[in-house]
Parts: structure tokens; C-alpha cells; sequence
């Protein structure tokens, strides 16, 4: 009987003990939430938006030494592999396109396995074969020779001229211009600007674009929010100029598709279109450490 007593004295009490302290956490957590809600937001912050206006490659990479072995390799598989084509059936003998697919067939032939391509000519020169170029060929069958292709590196890239859209084909551009930084400095950066009240990040972006590259460019904002932020190290006599605030930089993804930047000369001063490690020399170090892994390598 007084095992009995006893066991329900325990459990009564356990139960007043799991109940007492869930009642006085509950009160805690309530208070302390009550206090943080009242206490007022102290934290500043200047926000600018920037673009990184790109210019996609022109023309496809040159492929490497590795890629370019490997492309003949298969070339050559396809070559030997495939079954012969029945001329016959779909040329009549003796024909302008019989005689076509047969000079372009010797160059296909030629590129997959090698060796020069020869032809014997008429005359007393027949016993020695000589190469004859395409033009040639062209001309002697009546057909119009075709143009070579374009040359892949453009004429700035040998004068140099960074302010060309053309020059480097095969690489991204980026735009950088020559402005005031929030000191009053010259610096390289990209084009970039304050926000007007209730302007979007986007909107504010393509405003500062315009305003300091002007208007004779077409550009698309890729999206509508930042691709990376830079907080920019101030002084305290900065700090102070501010109101205490800090200085934070938007950056949003933009695509050139037709025109070219013509600054206004109060604001930017010069531009450029570079690469990646063209960029990397001209601006600040903390500046480069926000911006290098939002930057294409090719």
C-alpha cells in the first residue's frame, strides 16, 4: 500500500515538473522576442548598380592541337568506312556536276588522308604532275572562283585598337570605362550609378548605362537580379561624409547586339573592350576579387 502511495506521489509530481518549466521557456521566448521586435533597425546602406556588358564571341575558338588531331582521326574513320558513292545514279557522265563533286571529292580525300593533290596536264608538260589550285579548277569548268575566307584576326588586333568591337573574335568583351568612383577618382570600372527612389536594380542599371555611354548602343539586361555585389572599403571620414552608411555595388548581367559606346566626356572619360585578363591590371584589387568569378575565361 505504501509502494502504491508512493509511485502515484511521483508521478504526480513529474508531471508538475514537465508542465512548470514549458510555461516559463513559452513566457521567455515571448519576451525576448517582444524586446528584438522593438528594437529599432540601425544599419545603412548606399546601393549602386552596375553592368558588366558583354560582347559574346564572333567567330568559333580555334580548336588545339589535341582537338585538331582527334577531328582527323575520325575524318579518317568516316572515310574509310563509308560505302562509295554511286555517281552514275545521280550525275549524268561527263557532266559540269559530275566533274565538280569529283574535284571536291579529291579535296575531302585530301583533307582526311593526306598527300598532295595533283593532276596531270595536256601537252608536253603531261608526263609531270603539277598542283593546280581551286581558282583554277573553277575557272577552267566555267564557274565563278570562290572567295577565300576571312582572316581571323581583325585589324585592331594588330594596331591594338581596344576600342573595337571587332578585335578578338574568338574571346568575351567586356565593357570598362575611365569615370569618378565614389572619392572623385579616375578609376577603370564598369558603368554603374546611384538609385533614384523606387527604382528597381534593373531599371536603375540600364539608366546609368545609357547616361554614361550613351544612346547608340541596343543592350538586353539578362535578368532582373544581381549576378555578384561589391562592398567598397571606406574611411571613416568617408563613413562619416555618408551618414555611416556603406557602399554597395549591384552588378547585373547586360549583352551588347548592335551600336557602340559613345561617353559623354563629364561622367566617363575613355572606354575599352577587354577580356578578363585585360581587366584584371586596370582596376582595384578588392574591386577585382568581387568581379573575377562573374567573367568568362574564353
Amino acid at each position: 500500500m505504501l509502494s502504491r502511495n508512493a509511485v502515484s506521489t511521483c508521478r504526480h509530481r513529474s508531471r508538475a515538473c514537465l508542465h512548470a518549466p514549458s510555461r516559463s521557456l513559452a513566457s521567455v521566448a515571448s519576451s525576448s522576442s517582444s524586446a528584438a521586435s522593438s528594437e529599432p533597425s540601425t544599419s545603412k546602406a548606399v546601393l549602386h548598380a552596375a553592368v558588366i556588358l558583354n560582347r559574346s564571341p564572333i567567330i568559333t575558338r580555334t580548336p588545339t592541337l589535341f582537338e585538331r588531331a582527334y577531328y582527323a582521326y575520325q575524318s579518317r574513320i568516316r572515310r574509310a568506312l563509308f560505302n562509295p558513292f554511286p555517281t552514275d545514279f545521280y550525275f549524268k557522265t561527263g557532266s559540269l556536276l559530275e566533274k565538280k563533286f569529283a574535284r571536291e571529292e579529291k579535296v575531302r580525300e585530301r583533307e582526311a588522308f593526306g598527300g598532295p593533290w595533283t593532276v596531270k596536264r595536256q601537252g608536253p608538260e603531261s608526263e609531270d604532275e603539277v598542283g593546280t589550285s581551286t581558282a583554277d579548277q573553277a575557272e577552267s569548268m566555267g564557274e565563278e572562283p570562290m572567295d577565300p575566307p576571312a582572316p581571323r584576326i581583325h585589324e585592331s588586333d594588330r594596331t591594338g585598337d581596344v576600342k573595337s568591337l571587332d578585335r578578338m573574335s574568338e574571346r568575351n568583351l567586356y565593357l570598362l570605362v575611365r569615370g569618378k568612383d565614389h572619392l572623385g577618382n579616375e578609376v577603370w570600372r564598369f558603368p554603374q550609378g546611384g538609385l533614384h527612389e523606387g527604382e528597381h536594380l534593373h531599371q536603375a542599371a540600364l539608366r546609368d548605362l545609357t547616361a554614361e555611354c550613351g544612346e547608340n548602343m541596343d543592350t538586353w539586361i539578362v535578368g532582373k537580379k544581381p549576378i555578384a555585389v561589391h562592398q567598397a572599403p571606406l574611411s571613416e571620414s568617408v563613413k562619416k561624409s555618408l551618414g555611416g552608411a556603406e557602399l554597395y555595388t549591384f552588378f547585373l548581367k547586360a549583352h551588347i547586339l548592335a551600336g557602340q559606346a559613345r561617353p559623354n566626356g563629364t561622367n566617363v572619360t575613355d572606354f575599352a573592350w577587354l577580356t578578363k585578363e585585360e581587366i584584371e591590371p586596370r582596376v582595384d584589387q578588392a574591386y577585382w576579387a568581387s568581379v573575377k568569378d562573374i567573367l568568362s575565361d574564353f
